[in-house]
């Protein structure tokens, strides 16, 4: 099943149990997915899929950071409710000792020597890992293992 079938049964399900939150997430994720290909002019594939839904998630959580200095907790909670929606479509994220380890190999492969050789690491995690890490959290890991 295509994550573009997923997400129409899933619009129909939330539509049909009234759920005009899952609904509302959902019909987000479809905007999103079909500007992107009127963008590319050409359907998504399953990575640039995942980048979509990953720069998604990264509003939702920059989102949700703003609202709570700003002291909206009705907004921190609908920006939560989407965040987990999104997160569904998502693969299951990558454990802290697997992400170290995938570093060290693109470490070893780009011969990176210092926090200069980093965007060279990152170019070779970030379409590995894309969905799957949160990139702060890599391009962190990244930089204190070339610190090191």
């Amino acid at each position: 099943m295509t994550f573009k079938t997923k997400i129409d049964q899933d619009m129909v399900a939330a539509a049909k149990g009234k759920d005009k939150m899952t609904l509302s997430s959902l019909r987000l994720i479809k905007t999103a997915l079909h500007n992107r290909e009127i963008d590319l002019k050409r359907d998504v594939n399953d990575t640039e899929f995942l980048q979509i839904l990953s720069s998604m998630v990264k509003q939702r959580r920059d989102s949700i950071e703003q609202f709570e200095r700003g002291g909206r907790q009705d907004l921190v909670e609908k920006e939560q409710a989407e965040l987990k929606i999104i997160q569904a479509f998502m693969p299951e994220q990558m454990s802290e000792e697997d992400i170290l380890q995938e570093i060290r190999k693109a470490i070893d492969e780009t011969g990176a020597l210092s926090v200069k050789d980093m965007g060279k690491v990152m170019k070779i995690l970030m379409p590995k890992l894309t969905g799957k890490a949160d990139g702060k959290l890599l391009g962190e890991k990244v930089k204190a293992a070339l610190s090191a």
